[in-house]
């Protein structure tokens, strides 16, 4: 799917992604090394919208509002003029933590709300200003609805906690948590029928619908558990004053009326005739003015707005400003010519190139949020999210968005992997130089990843599933070893929105040929994910277990030659979907990147030596290009010389 400005959606189902980072120990760094940093800027200049509305302000003129997401998660509102383009930023009364709307609803009484990090807002376009806030439990509303009362409720991730807020009173009501699962559930629909209770739709692992009473706080589960399935339950309000659902989202499937707190099965064939109501998930789009007017485009790129009159049909485009600290970065890259350093800028997706010598920035349009990424000869390889495409990028042809799948584009996708790969956590180019391997977590609900084989010289390939290497766990780190095979980290954690079902992570051998795993175990004790896996020339293999386990690994005799837990000294190892925290340098150099400090690796040893302290934290990893390492603090790209 090629990524257009127009409105730069946001994928319908993005798991939580939260940027702090981890505490450390402090330890003293050889001096003067932070003159040795430097800041390159902002890789992706950009926010996304969370969630956009056509409305009025308290004059009557045409506005649209709209949540900002950048780095810093959901940091404010943005109001523009429909007419004129001027803009208002409005920040969030409350520290957005990394977290941002999943959901929003503008009211009958046109007040715009959300709820994420464990605060709910209302913001009052006639008042320009935000006019309710107030702290609820963890973490953020999925689902949201107006009641004929004109109550404002919200369904929160990840253990369906439901608030209510009464404008006409002010009272806000938390009513806890009301549904135990062992996965983190997520509610994208929830509705009022016309006798006070509430329901939401849950899902992914095991779908379910749930009715709530807030008068006697009573809680009825409806589906019963051979009528639940994988995925996410559907429901919405009939203007017949009940509410409608179904186990799954289906046309021609079973339909459910719920009404009073009770399930009725009701058969096939029902025709939907909903209540109008503004409220949908992060992708939300009212487009509609309550004159007729529409919005046309919103780009948040090119910074314009575009309005069509309800009358005469005559477009309006006018430009507008807001401010920004960049969006967030999975990791980066050195080019293939080693010039530039290359990513992916994530909300929006984009494709971003730093020339090096020039000192210069630019960015394009990307096919999903790049995760990871590899170079081999001519080519980047990148595993995007979602879909878990296989992405190849000829650095020799021009640069052409013509689709994904349009085989005249540069990049194209290769393959698409979901649902066995949704999340991609590694790319690896074998010592063939013509397969390409793909591993990762699978689509939202599903526990065990799979793995791709990709032959770039004949287009053939072979999905494996956790069936094949490991049930129910997934590949996070891949790395060449000898004879032609491949060493595989895995972890335990399911899908997004997964039941985690293995308790430890290994490590497994694999043919590339025979696409047979050949040995695995998991070597060492309580380990959850092999963070990350490079091969030194011996053939021996280094590892980070965990963000915090370091570890040299025997392939031959297939035994653990050393660890040591490095977190007292050093503390996590950089995260992100696809951890690149060692870095190959100068011949035999070998770097890790923490958190918070850069160390270099001694072979004959296995120990490691502090570098440097880092003057903000690392977020992610990490390349080596022109005696200096690479990577991202917060949006902006950095770098240390050697």
């Amino acid at each position: 799917m090629a990524i257009t400005k127009f409105f730069l959606i946001t994928a319908a189902f993005l798991a939580p992604v939260f940027l702090s980072a981890q505490p450390h120990q402090k330890e003293k760094e050889p001096a003067s090394a932070v003159s040795l940093f430097r800041d390159h800027g902002v890789a992706s200049a950009y926010s996304t919208t969370r969630g956009t509305v056509a409305t009025v302000d308290g004059n009557g003129r045409n506005i649209v509002l709209s949540w900002l997401f950048d780095v810093r998660g959901g940091y404010a509102l943005l109001m523009l003029d429909a007419a004129t383009g001027k803009s208002e930023v409005f920040p969030m009364p409350f520290s957005p933590g990394g977290d941002c709307p999943y959901a929003s609803i503008l009211s009958s009484r046109g007040r715009f709300y959300t709820l994420f990090n464990g605060n709910f807002a209302e913001f009052d376009p006639g008042k320009r200003a935000f006019t309710f806030h107030h702290k609820t439990t963890r973490q953020m509303a999925m689902g949201m609805t107006e009641d004929d009362k004109g109550r404002i409720w919200a369904v929160t991730y990840p253990n369906s906690g439901v608030v209510s807020f009464d404008p006409a009173t002010g009272v806000f009501t938390d009513y806890g948590y009301l549904n135990k699962e062992n996965w983190q559930q997520y509610q994208r629909y929830m509705a009022a029928d016309d006798q006070g209770w509430i329901y939401f739709a849950l899902g992914n692992t095991n779908s379910q619908l749930i009715a709530f009473n807030p008068g006697t706080r009573q809680v009825n589960k409806l589906l019963k558990p051979d009528e639940r399935k994988r995925g996410s339950a559907y429901l919405y309000r009939n203007k017949d004053g009940k509410v409608y659902g179904q186990a799954l989202a289906d046309k021609n499937g079973t339909w459910y009326q719920l009404y009073n707190g009770v399930i009725k099965t009701i058969g096939t064939g029902h025709q939907s005739n909903p209540k109008p109501i503004i409220t949908g998930s992060q992708a939300l789009r009212h487009l509609s003015f309550p004159d007729g007017s529409k919005i046309i485009g919103l780009d948040l790129i090119d910074k314009i707005l575009t309005t069509e009159d309800a009358h005469n049909g005559k477009k309006n485009a006018v430009h507008f400003d807001y401010p920004s600290e960049g969006s967030w970065v999975m990791g980066v890259g050195a080019s293939p010519d080693h010039r530039s350093i290359i990513g992916g800028g994530s909300f929006p997706m984009r494709q971003f190139n730093y020339a090096v010598a020039d000192d210069q920035w630019s960015t394009r349009a990307a096919l999903g949020q790049y995760n990871a990424l590899t170079t081999s000869g001519q080519y980047v390889f990148f595993g995007s999210y979602p879909s878990g495409n296989l992405v190849m990028w000829d650095t020799k042809k021009e640069f052409k968005a013509n689709g994904a799948k349009a085989k005249d584009s540069n990049p194209r996708v290769l393959y698409e992997c979901t649902p066995v790969i949704h999340r991609p956590h590694r790319v690896l180019v074998h010592t063939d130089g013509k397969t390409v391997i793909l591993g990762g977590t699978p689509e939202y609900g599903y526990t065990g990843g799979g793995l791709l084989f990709y032959d770039i010289s004949t287009n053939k390939q072979v999905l494996l599933t956790d069936e094949d290497i490991e049930k129910d766990q997934s590949t996070m780190s891949l790395t060449n070893i000898a004879k032609g095979k491949v060493l595989g980290g895995t972890t335990v954690a399911p899908g997004t929105g997964g039941e985690r079902k293995a308790n430890l992570a290994l490590l497994y051998i694999i043919d590339p040929v025979s696409k047979k795993v050949e040995w695995k175990e998991p070597v060492i004790p309580g380990v959850q994910s092999y963070t990350d896996l490079t091969t030194r020339k011996d053939g021996k293999v280094y590892g980070i277990a965990d963000r915090k386990i370091f570890f040299l690994f025997d392939p031959v005799t297939k035994k653990i030659v050393y660890q040591k837990d490095l977190f007292k000294e050093y503390g996590y190892a950089v995260g992100e979907q696809s951890p690149r925290v060692f870095i190959n340098g100068k011949q035999d150099d070998l770097y890790i990147l923490f958190e918070h400090a850069i160390a270099k690796v001694d072979h004959k040893s296995a120990g490691i030596r502090l570098l440097a302290k880092t003057p903000q934290a690392i977020r992610a990893g990490g390349c080596f290009l022109n005696d200096r390492l690479y990577f991202v603090c917060g949006s902006h790209l950095f770098s240390y010389g050697l």
